[in-house]
């Protein structure tokens, strides 16, 4: 709040109370540098797996076409999971190919450390194409 002072020359000016302001600033800042902090910790893995369940999506189209064997696709699946940085194992990536369809699922966990609180983030995409033939 706000309270008029006067000096010895008799002239006004307005001056505000000590330390109000302040403090409601840091814990503003604080709170955004956390979210901050959570937001870079928390976006990439959520990125990363919209990006392998798009070329998912793809590889399973262009598998049912191309007539690829499961190797082929979980090596395909296995190649874009390595450049995406993601901890997925080749036994983790389920193909399940025919004549007539292709599905494609993969099934990991992505540790995440706040500093004082740990957790981990659970995927599971999964893409399926059928032959339209």
């Amino acid at each position: 709040m706000r309270a008029a002072v006067s000096t010895k020359s008799g002239k006004r000016y307005w001056g505000s109370q000590r330390g109000e302001g302040k403090a409601k600033a840091i814990g503003y800042t604080a709170f955004l540098l956390f979210g901050i902090f959570v937001a870079v910790k928390l976006v990439p893995p959520y990125l990363a797996e919209y990006q392998l369940a798009d070329k998912m999506q793809e590889l399973a189209r262009f598998a049912v076409v191309n007539r690829y064997s499961e190797d082929q696709i979980r090596d395909h699946v296995l190649k874009e999971v390595r450049d995406l940085e993601i901890p997925v194992n080749r036994e983790d990536i389920k193909v399940d190919a025919s004549n007539e369809k292709v599905k494609i699922s993969v099934d990991y966990r992505v540790p995440v450390d706040l500093l004082l609180y740990h957790f981990e983030l659970h995927f599971n995409p999964t893409s399926q194409d059928k032959n339209l033939i």
